[in-house]
């Protein structure tokens, strides 16, 4: 197993099967799928010593498809001008392994590619979605120099964006699991900096306190009577600020 390619579901060690025979084979493969599965991860698998382009770089991939045996080729959808670079790469025999989006679709690019596979999401495979998160928290500890333990009880994976979401998340939530009230202040005074200059500035930011505070409370107290009394406020009172914040909540 590649130590950078999570294979815990059955659908990415299907795909690092398919990715550890095309190490072997003088085929052309493209690899499809969202942002942040893992595709460039694969690609560099197949052909460790291969550049990697971004296939909108038009220019300077062409400068490099007249010095190179391998290529890897990302975001292909991106191309300005497909044709002309499978055009090329097949005049020179070059082996190419590609990315691109899992719905994309052109007839000469079909043709081209003798394997094609594709990697799901990470909302389909959380198996590897909980190595990706235990990786993610000992890149973290180790980036911020903590000896501090994840959290993790109430953790809820963001996975809007893959792996990206994933680990930016964890960064950020390992960073802030011990920020002290002086600290929030400061994160929360540097954002409003820039934002302040209506007239209704206080209404227009109150969220900002309100939605945590009641999101936390009924989170720990599993219910707005509870909260009410907690908050000292009356129970019709929290109904409101409810309300008000609803697309928050």
């Amino acid at each position: 197993m590649d130590a950078s390619y999570i294979t815990a579901s059955a659908s990415s060690a299907q795909a690092f099967k398919t990715a550890t025979l095309l190490k072997t084979l003088s085929v052309n493969s493209l690899i499809t799928g969202e942002s942040g599965v893992g595709k460039k991860t694969l690609a560099r698998y197949i052909l460790p010593d291969a550049p990697i382009l971004e296939a909108s770089n038009y220019n300077e991939l062409l400068i490099a498809l007249n010095s190179v045996k391998e290529i890897i080729i990302t975001n292909l959808e991106n191309s300005p001008n497909i044709n002309k670079i499978l055009e090329i790469l097949d005049s020179q025999n070059i082996k190419v392994v590609a990315t691109a989006k899992n719905l994309y679709h052109n007839e000469n690019v079909d043709k081209y590619f003798s394997v094609k596979f594709n990697i799901p999401s990470l909302s389909e495979r959380p198996e590897d979605v909980d190595i990706l998160v235990k990786t993610f928290i000992k890149e973290a500890a180790l980036l911020f120099y903590a000896k501090d333990e994840f959290k993790i009880k109430n953790f809820k994976p963001d996975l809007s964006q893959n792996s990206h979401s994933l680990r930016r998340q964890v960064m950020i939530s390992y960073l802030l699991q011990d920020i002290n009230e002086n600290e929030l202040m400061t994160i929360i005074q540097n954002y409003l900096t820039d934002k302040l200059g209506s007239n209704n500035d206080y209404k227009n930011f109150l969220h900002l306190y309100e939605v945590p505070i009641i999101k936390a409370g009924l989170q720990r107290f599993k219910s707005q009577l509870q909260l009410s009394e907690k908050l000292g406020l009356n129970r019709n009172t929290l109904r409101k600020k409810i309300a008000e914040n609803q697309k928050y909540l």
